[in-house]
């Protein structure tokens, strides 16, 4: 049986209060296991990306428990739950979030840096990471000298560099275009084959099809579920 990476139960949002409250999520239940991603799809305004932000320990939810890597983030402290998303989680955002002034690699392993890794094993886990998406050539460039395709898979790097194997990925293609959004998909399917755990937002069903299932939210609920069996199954659904 596959490790669970990742376990929502019974969990809530809710923005305000009284007649003016929103609800952005609620009683949502749903795992994520090592070698597994999940795909989540709805309406703008369904609660993806929130979804996403409590997953990640980055918002609080209203009730319910989220558990990372067997972790019950609802116990921890701000600095312990730092450590968590240092170490076990990473985002994928579709507007990359890299530092400028950094290069490539600088970006890839400023999380290991963070924790207090020795800068030497920092570098290597660095530039493994970068060559696990095909970019060890690129490790000295800057943000502005990459393609757009080139700066999403240094951030995919960077969700996945040293113990890290949770990847949250909101619209990570939005802004690449259909080519490249397919590489950095392929990546993505790569580094769960490999042992990782994904959830990925998205709003295109040939996207989806990278996933082993699709989650549907609506008004903050899932509301359906497909098993996708495998990505190559998946993709010649889509392809008909």
């Amino acid at each position: 049986m596959s490790q669970e990476l990742l376990r929502l139960t019974g969990v809530s949002r809710q923005y305000g209060r009284g007649e003016t409250a929103v609800s952005a999520l609620a009683g949502i239940d749903l795992t994520i296991a090592a070698g597994e991603m999940v795909a989540v799809m709805g309406a703008s305004g369904s609660g993806k990306s929130t979804l996403l932000t409590v997953a990640g320990g980055l918002t609080k939810p209203t009730s319910g428990e989220v558990v990372i890597d067997g972790q019950w983030i609802s116990e921890m402290s701000a600095k312990q739950l730092a450590v968590v998303r240092r170490r076990t989680l990473g985002f994928v955002f579709q507007d990359f979030n890299l530092i400028p002034a950094l290069t490539a690699l600088e970006n890839v392993t400023l999380p290991l840096e963070l924790d207090g890794w020795r800068a030497r094993d920092s570098r290597r886990a660095g530039m493994d990471a970068l060559a696990s998406v095909e970019l060890s050539d690129r490790a000295h460039r800057f943000p502005d000298d990459l393609s757009g395709g080139q700066q999403q898979r240094v951030a995919i790097a960077r969700a996945v560099v040293g113990t890290r194997r949770l990847i949250l990925a909101d619209e990570p293609t939005g802004a690449l275009d259909s080519q490249t959004g397919e590489l950095v998909l392929r990546i993505l399917r790569r580094r769960v084959d490999a042992g990782a755990g994904a959830v990925l937002v998205t709003h295109d069903a040939r996207h989806a099809a990278w996933a082993d299932r699709i989650v549907y939210l609506q008004d903050g609920r899932i509301v359906g579920e497909t098993s996708q069996g495998t990505a190559e199954e998946a993709l010649l659904g889509a392809d008909r």
